[in-house]
């Protein structure tokens, strides 16, 4: 390991916004059996204004638009979670020099997210640039796995918003809410092609890979929908009229993603064929 991440390993472990729970605990029981964190239902208590609504930036990589979210709007309060820690390191470093008191970060896998917010205490979920997982349905973000763990702490009428440059998930997306009944609010294949129809934030926030990809000609969509909170298990559907092979062929091969311009990316697939 290098000597930088360790020095942002240690540095990680003197941000008092920043959480990084044991997942040994959390898993004492075994992973169908989570055992709950202390923070859970106590999240308000972490925050310079503790009943302000809670939103989550899941997959939150450095933590920069968590914390851009955060300026704009100081009358709620920011949680960005992910599993790296050196990309947190980021995040964090800046909350806490900016003293921020509505930001926070929570390292855990998003599969253990159930284990820390209590039922009713999110207000709105933030995917951003989540990885689309093309062939592996039940890790995808918007998957019915964790639709049902986001019903489980959500509000009613809880928000779920889908920031994306994959065309394979939005249309997944689009096609789960179908599935499911789920009202989408907003819907977008190109936010940057009609802004005048969303809040300014939500292009003047970008994250690094959202930069990335429109300096590539990629579109950036975005889709809105409403999660209603369920104490009770609910049983969430896969959705029938997806055609995966289909937004695969459309997607492209993603393994080619980096910094390559999309005509170069284009070449290289044509090569490939």
């Amino acid at each position: 390991m290098g000597h930088d991440k360790l020095r942002k390993f240690a540095e990680n472990e003197t941000f008092p916004c920043l959480l990084q729970p044991s997942a040994a605990e959390l898993l004492a029981d075994g992973y169908f059996a989570l055992r709950d964190h202390e923070v859970k239902g106590h999240w308000g208590e972490r925050f310079s204004s503790p009943s302000a609504p809670l939103v989550l930036e899941l997959g939150c990589g450095k933590g920069e638009y968590t914390t851009a979210l955060a300026e704009r709007e100081p009358a709620k309060n920011y949680v960005g979670v992910d599993i790296k820690g050196a990309r947190l390191w980021k995040g964090a470093k800046y909350a806490t020099e900016k003293a921020l008191g509505n930001v926070g970060f929570l390292r855990t896998r998003i599969e253990f997210i159930t284990a820390f917010f209590a039922p009713g205490e999110v207000s709105e979920i933030w995917l951003t640039f989540s990885d689309p997982q093309v062939r592996s349905e039940n890790s995808r973000l918007t998957s019915p796995p964790f639709l049902e763990r986001y019903s489980k702490f959500l509000k009613d009428g809880g928000l779920v918003h889908l920031k994306t440059d994959s065309q394979f998930l939005y249309q997944y997306t689009l096609a789960v809410c179908r599935a499911n009944g789920l009202p989408v609010l907003a819907s977008s294949e190109d936010i940057y092609a009609e802004p005048e129809r969303f809040d300014p934030s939500l292009t003047e926030v970008q994250t690094f890979y959202e930069s990335m990809f429109r300096e590539q000609g990629y579109p950036i969509k975005y889709l809105c929908f409403r999660l209603e909170s369920s104490p009770a298990p609910r049983t969430f559907v896969s959705p029938a009229d997806f055609d995966p092979d289909y937004w695969r062929s459309v997607e492209g091969d993603r393994t080619l993603f980096g910094r390559d311009t999309a005509e170069t990316r284009r070449q290289k697939l044509h090569r490939k064929v």
